[in-house]
């Protein structure tokens, strides 16, 4: 079933039973061994060879990329090959990364903002172990909307900002989609989802920093039809790993994603954001 098909025939018991099954899996892959909750430390790599306590190898970055120095015994595999010595992992392009593992850790190396860094993902990470789960809003029909993609006449380089403070992010947008939520006609500028033809959304509204995350959320979108059809389900709008970590380097929405209405769906404030605000 489409996302069309989907927003018109299914409701009530039935679309309430098809976001649980959403979200289930959604919460899955978030709290997965290796996922972001697992993530223990973040590095910026320098020119400079560097080591960091808990990984292996004296680490740098330059003109031929992100460069690692193993001592004798020391251990990481790389695409399930062991490494030794230098190895030349090479230019990592921005927003891609690869995994290399020793033990039970998947070391991230990758690049956000320009930086080349490293992210260690450990299973045992406190943060991953007493994760219980995100609260959201009751999933309502109200709040999914059709709307239309508006393709640019070719990708719009955006600067965003991001959480972590003075990086930036520059996404090419292809276009906005418009829509109407709660009797008001809006707009989101949008990116290229994972999938061909995809499309996400960054945003905030009236509910953030409320009920919902300050910074941001996300908003998958599915490829649109012919005519340029698309659905925005907002119950499906989720928060992404900076909602739970300061560990992350998520982008910020465009200003002109901030939404003015209160967009009552999807995930709120994750309880351990709301602990470290209360100081617990």
């Amino acid at each position: 079933m489409t996302d069309l098909e989907y927003a018109a025939d299914v409701t009530g018991e039935e679309f309430a039973e098809r976001w649980a099954d959403w979200h289930r899996d959604h919460e899955a892959r978030r709290a997965d061994g290796h996922g972001f909750l697992a993530v223990t430390d973040l590095h910026w790599l320098s020119g400079e060879p560097q080591r960091f306590a808990g990984i292996p190898g004296a680490w740098s970055t330059g003109e031929r990329g992100i460069a690692v120095v193993l001592d004798p015994g020391e251990e990481l595999t790389l695409d399930g090959v062991p490494l030794s010595g230098e190895h030349v992992i090479g230019v990592i392009p921005e927003r891609g990364g690869v995994n290399a593992t020793f033990g039970d850790t998947v070391l991230e190396i990758a690049r956000r903002g320009g930086s080349d860094i490293l992210r260690p993902r450990h299973p045992d990470n406190p943060l991953r172990l007493r994760y219980s789960g995100t609260p959201a809003f009751a999933p309502d029909p109200r709040w999914v909307t059709t709307g239309r993609y508006v393709p640019f006449s070719g990708p719009r380089p955006t600067t965003v900002g991001a959480a972590v403070e003075g990086l930036e992010h520059v996404y090419d947008a292809p276009g906005k989609v418009e829509f109407e939520l709660l009797g008001e006609p809006l707009s989101l500028t949008v990116f290229d989802g994972a999938t061909p033809g995809s499309l996400f959304a960054l945003f905030t509204d009236a509910t953030s920093g409320v009920s919902t995350y300050a910074a941001n959320r996300s908003l998958q979108i599915e490829a649109p039809d012919a005519d340029g059809a698309v659905v925005l389900d907002f119950n499906r709008a989720t928060n992404l790993p900076c909602a739970y970590t300061d560990l992350a380097t998520c982008p910020l929405p465009p200003a002109e994603n901030r939404l003015p209405v209160a967009v009552e769906a999807g995930e709120k404030t994750p309880v351990e954001r709301q602990e470290a605000a209360a100081g617990v």
